[in-house]
């Protein structure tokens, strides 16, 4: 589909007002953190949520509900205080191939990096020279897991230095790190910054890109993620990630 530079932006910001609005919380993972107001509950249910954020909406969203009730709808206060005997009654957890066994490493997981590492929104944080979090997302993947751990639970986090598209993890940071008025993203993140994020990269906002012409990579790898967020920075270099709602809402809701 051929546009031109200016039309195509004024598509695209017109589908990002479409989509990014409450509405849009009511069919989405991200309704898990909206059910909360503390700081650090909404960063646990929404990492928690994004965690297993692959597969149908529909079975996330209810997975994604059913750990908060195991951690008795106060997942902060869980994860600082569980005793074993709570922590084990998480066994019959499963969504896909994140089980029981990954969904109490991440909650062990969460709870050293709250007491020992000063919470998520420290240990993500890009460094001043960073122009993305793809150094950052490496550097938490290895001290999520400096505790003892099953090999298998890796794969739950990506690597964007191994080349993976990390579209969980950025749409995690997404939801923290952008702030508008449109009451969807919670902005809670203030140390951080909109202009470094990347836009959650999958099958759906791949072939959206393609064909709008904004991506020229075939494989859904960080390399394509660089290349859309280079594209999408020449529409709004302080706030790129906003082209989710287009890209995301274009391809699941309008089957473009």
């Amino acid at each position: 589909m051929e546009f031109s530079k200016k039309d195509l932006k004024d598509f695209l910001d017109l589908k990002v007002e479409t989509y990014n609005k409450s509405t849009f919380i009511e069919s989405d993972p991200i309704q898990i953190p909206h059910l909360y107001t503390k700081k650090e509950d909404i960063e646990i249910a929404g990492f928690l949520s994004a965690t297993i954020a692959w597969g149908k909406r529909a079975m996330i969203i209810k997975n994604s509900k059913k750990m908060m009730e195991i951690m008795d709808n106060s997942p902060f206060d869980f994860v600082i205080n569980h005793s074993q005997k709570e922590l084990k009654s998480s066994t019959n957890f499963v969504h896909r191939t994140f089980n029981s066994l990954d969904f109490q490493y991440f909650i062990k997981s969460i709870q050293n990096i709250y007491n020992h590492h000063k919470g998520l929104e420290t240990i993500l944080k890009p460094s001043k020279k960073e122009i993305n979090y793809q150094y950052s997302i490496a550097r938490f993947k290895e001290l999520f897991f400096e505790l003892p751990h099953q090999i298998r639970t890796e794969k739950h986090i990506s690597n964007p230095l191994k080349n993976s598209a990390a579209k969980r993890i950025n749409m995690f940071l997404r939801w923290m790190v952008r702030n508008d008025s449109a009451g969807v993203d919670f902005g809670i993140w203030k140390t951080h910054s909109p202009a470094l994020l990347s836009c959650p990269l999958d099958v759906h906002s791949g072939n959206i890109a393609r064909k709008l012409g904004l991506l020229t990579r075939k494989q859904n790898d960080w390399k394509a993620v660089s290349e859309l967020d280079n594209k999408l920075k020449e529409f709004d270099k302080n706030d790129p990630a906003k082209y989710d709602f287009a890209l995301f809402g274009l391809g699941v809701f309008e089957k473009f």
